[in-house]
């Protein structure tokens, strides 16, 4: 086993080989059984791909929500055959290549052992949930990559290539431009010198002073980079598909109302309001925002990310999505992706009881809701309430009792370093 987590290339190569054999099984299961293997979103992304292909807008496919971008990517699909894999095929290499970037930052800023880093890496590469939603047809995992490949940018600091992965990232799904504030919170003491603060004069906390040290050479070329990235793609993509690009892509988010496999407890308050004779006059779940942008925007950036960017991102990341309106069991792999960062010196692992009452917390708040919604949506009967409702809430509650545990272990117990940072062994 000492062999095993030693080699990059027997744990990457696992890690390939259990997407293969999960491709396979789902292909067999997608000829055989009646419950189908294939996310139904895989089918949307691929009707946008034809398409695309056929030189029209990929808008013209209901449902299709997303960034041309990703229509273009998955053009190989329309060539028939098993060319019909090519995107799940190219979900799952996004997989491995997020698992990648997941190694050389704990390799490198964390100073971990191969051995050690493979181990923590293994959270993300070899979770057969993680496999399951990529080989299922879920582009998440792209997006995983990007935001993988931005945190080692930022930590090498190499700083206009995280900008533009960070404008990127934000054009191929939007909440990642909540991560812009740890980041520039961070570069405060990796870019800035550091040791000037000390001999400046009296004007040392002046406005104009602090604006200036602020605004310090790193935070204006990812605000630069990032920027431009960002308004060419979007510039490009308007000027091919006009209107029904911004509306899909970005507004349609914005004001979204799906209630269906949605763990949010606003689940019951977006079904009522889909109905005309069920809309309240007080549409709570519109106020959602306030909470989940106050958490995961602004307070926990704050006090956290000088401490720990990366861990700073896990509980941005999973406040945004507890707090979010619609809450789908892929929106889980938006916070997975950074447990890897946050696990070595967590309580979650360090006290074993703890974290596992917390797995099977999350996994029962999650049974419990998935029992609710079979009984509502394969055997017809209402669950609505107390069912479904109150289970919204019990998973609600734990994901926040689970944060909570998060941003205390990130503020008070422990702080992800570089090694500049960790008490300046390395020159600079």
């Amino acid at each position: 086993m000492d062999r095993f987590w030693s080699s990059p290339r027997l744990v990457f190569g696992s890690a390939a080989v259990l997407r293969v054999l999960l491709l396979a099984f789902g292909q067999f299961q997608d000829a055989f059984s009646s419950v189908k293997y294939t996310d139904i979103d895989y089918y949307v992304f691929t009707d946008a791909a034809r398409y695309v292909a056929a030189g029209r807008s990929p808008y013209l496919r209901d449902t299709y929500r997303y960034t041309p971008l990703l229509a273009w990517m998955l053009v190989p699909t329309t060539w028939g055959g098993t060319w019909f894999l090519f995107g799940k095929l190219l979900f799952a290499l996004g997989d491995i290549v997020a698992g990648w970037f997941i190694y050389r930052v704990l390799r490198g800023s964390a100073g971990m052992r191969t051995a050690r880093a493979l181990k923590f890496t293994s959270i993300w590469i070899l979770n057969p949930m993680v496999a399951q939603i990529s080989t299922r047809g879920s582009s998440e995992s792209l997006l995983g990559m990007i935001i993988m490949a931005l945190l080692w940018s930022v930590t090498q600091k190499k700083i206009i290539l995280a900008g533009c992965l960070l404008g990127f990232a934000v054009h191929f799904k939007i909440y990642p431009f909540i991560y812009a504030a740890s980041i520039v919170l961070w570069l405060d003491e990796n870019t800035a010198a550091r040791g000037q603060k000390k001999e400046l004069g009296p004007d040392n906390h002046g406005l104009l002073v602090s604006l200036a040290r602020f605004c310090n050479k790193s935070r204006v070329l990812l605000a630069l980079s990032s920027a431009v990235t960002f308004f060419l793609l979007n510039a490009i993509m308007f000027a091919q598909y006009g209107w029904p690009f911004l509306e899909h892509t970005y507004f349609y988010h914005l004001v979204r109302t799906d209630h269906r496999h949605n763990f949010s407890p606003y689940n019951i308050l977006l079904y009522l309001n889909a109905s005309p004779q069920g809309q309240s006059k007080i549409n709570l779940e519109k106020l959602a925002f306030i909470p989940q942008l106050s958490l995961s925007l602004i307070a926990i950036p704050l006090a956290l990310a000088k401490k720990d960017m990366a861990s700073s991102m896990l509980a941005q990341t999973f406040a945004f999505v507890t707090f979010n309106k619609v809450c789908t069991s892929q929106y889980f792999l938006w916070y997975m992706v950074f447990l890897p960062f946050y696990m070595p010196s967590s309580s979650l692992l360090q006290k074993p009881m703890l974290g596992g009452a917390a797995l099977v917390l999350w996994v029962f708040g999650q049974v419990l809701w998935i029992q609710q919604a079979y009984r509502l949506e394969f055997l017809g009967q209402s669950t609505f309430m107390p069912g479904l409702w109150t289970s919204s809430i019990v998973f609600f509650f734990i994901n926040v009792w689970i944060l909570s545990i998060v941003i205390t272990d990130v503020g008070q117990k422990f702080s992800l370093r570089t090694p500049e940072r960790a008490g300046g062994k390395k020159s600079s």
